[in-house]
C-alpha cells in the first residue's frame, strides 16, 4: 500500500551568517505528496542540502512552517524532532555517517542506539540482516566500515536509512562521486527499494542525467537570495 505521508511547506524562510556575505532562502510553497519520487538540483551554494535538513527537523527555520504527515517540524522541541526523524524518515547522508567503531550490521542498526523509542528487538536484527542480504552485503555484517568499499559503505548508509520502516527515503547527493555505471546502479536500487515499500524519495542531486527518474524536480536557485548555502 501507497504511504500518503505528504511533505508540505509554507512561507518557509531561513539565513546563515548576517545580513552581509550570508545566504538566505526563501520558499513560500512546496507540496510533495506521500509515495513521491522528487529531487532538489542546483549548483551548490544554492540550499538544496540545507531545505533537505530544515525538512528533517535538523535545521530550524527563522520563519514559516513544515510538515510531515500530521506532525509539524518547525513546533517540534529538538529531542521531539530528533525522535520523529529516527522513527519516521530514513536519512543517507553525502558522507554516509558510518561510525567507524561498529561493525556493518550495528551501524544499520545504529537508529535504534539513538532514540529509546525504538525498542532494539530479535525482529529489528531480523530486519537488518534481511537488508544487508537484499543489498549483497550479508558477507560484510561483521566487519568495521574501514574495511569496505565506498559503494559498500554506501549500501549499508542505505540499509541503515531503511531499517526502522521509514515513510519518507531522504538522500544527499547518494550518487555524488560516481562513475555514470555505478550512479546508475545505485538509483536502481532506490527506485527498487522505494517501489517495494511505497514510500516517498526525497534527493539532492546535481546530475541531471537522472532527472527523468523523478516525478518532480525543483532547481534551489528559485529559492536562494544569497550565497554560502549548499
Amino acid at each position: 500500500m501507497t504511504d500518503r505521508t505528504d511533505i508540505t511547506v509554507e512561507g518557509l524562510r531561513f539565513r546563515y551568517g548576517g545580513v552581509a556575505g550570508g545566504f538566505a532562502m526563501r520558499v513560500p510553497e512546496l507540496t510533495i505528496p506521500g509515495g513521491t519520487r522528487a529531487a532538489f538540483h542546483g549548483p551548490s551554494g544554492s540550499g538544496k542540502t540545507t531545505l533537505l535538513h530544515l525538512i528533517a527537523g535538523i535545521l530550524r527555520p527563522g520563519a514559516g512552517r513544515i510538515r510531515v504527515g500530521h506532525a509539524e517540524i518547525t513546533s517540534l522541541s529538538p529531542a521531539s524532532a530528533r525522535a520523529f526523524r529516527i522513527s519516521t524518515l530514513g536519512f543517507v547522508f553525502q558522507d554516509f555517517a558510518l561510525i567507524d567503531y561498529l561493525d556493518v550490521e550495528n551501524n544499520v542498526l545504529y537508529p535504534y542506539f539513538l532514540n529509546p523509542a525504538l525498542r532494539l528487538t530479535e525482529d529489528a536484527r531480523s530486519r537488518a540482516r534481511e537488508l544487508l542480504g537484499q543489498l549483497g552485503l550479508a558477507d560484510k555484517a561483521r566487519r568495521r566500515p574501514t574495511r569496505l568499499s565506498q559503494g559498500e559503505r554506501q549500501r549499508v548508509a542505505i540499509c541503515r536509512a531503511l531499517v526502522t520502516g521509514p515513510r519518507i527515503l531522504m538522500a544527499d547527493e547518494p550518487t555524488g562521486g560516481l562513475d555514470p555505471e555505478r550512479a546508475a546502479s545505485v538509483m536502481d536500487l532506490l527506485d527498487e527499494l522505494v517501489r517495494e515499500r511505497g514510500i516517498s524519495l526525497v534527493m539532492v542531486t546535481h546530475d541531471h542525467s537522472l532527472f527523468p527518474r523523478f516525478d518532480r524536480t525543483w532547481d534551489s536557485r528559485d529559492w536562494a537570495e544569497g550565497k554560502g548555502g549548499s
